[in-house]
């Protein structure tokens, strides 16, 4: 798999996210407390609320429109609702953010 830099840990609050636009749509990138990073489409599958503007909590992000919980590793929302998110790959090396390339170059 190729990489593509998109920016640097440090430029994502702890709980919070960023988004990077790509041919294919935004993506909301991820940082949890404990600096594991996630990648997704920015659109909850619900009713497509900004998922980058949600709050993170453990492994996993809540939407703000409709309080729905989507899984930031699997994409699948939790509980009793249904539906899920695309999710990126995502690697940080020395402070360093990378998502899969074909992501980038790939029109939708």
């Amino acid at each position: 798999m190729r990489w593509i830099k998109i920016g640097m840990l440090d430029d994502i609050p702890r709980r919070g996210a960023r988004c990077v636009a790509t041919p294919r749509g935004t993506i909301a990138v991820f940082r949890t407390a404990d600096d594991q990073v996630f990648a997704t489409d920015d659109r909850c599958p619900h009713k497509g609320g900004p998922l980058s503007q949600g709050i993170v909590h453990g492994t996993s992000v809540t939407c703000p429109l409709h309080n729905w919980v989507i899984s930031l590793e699997t994409g699948k929302a939790q509980g009793a609702d249904e539906g899920s998110v695309r999710t990126i790959p995502i690697k940080a090396e020395g402070g360093e953010l990378f998502i899969a390339s074909d992501v980038v170059v790939r029109a939708a």
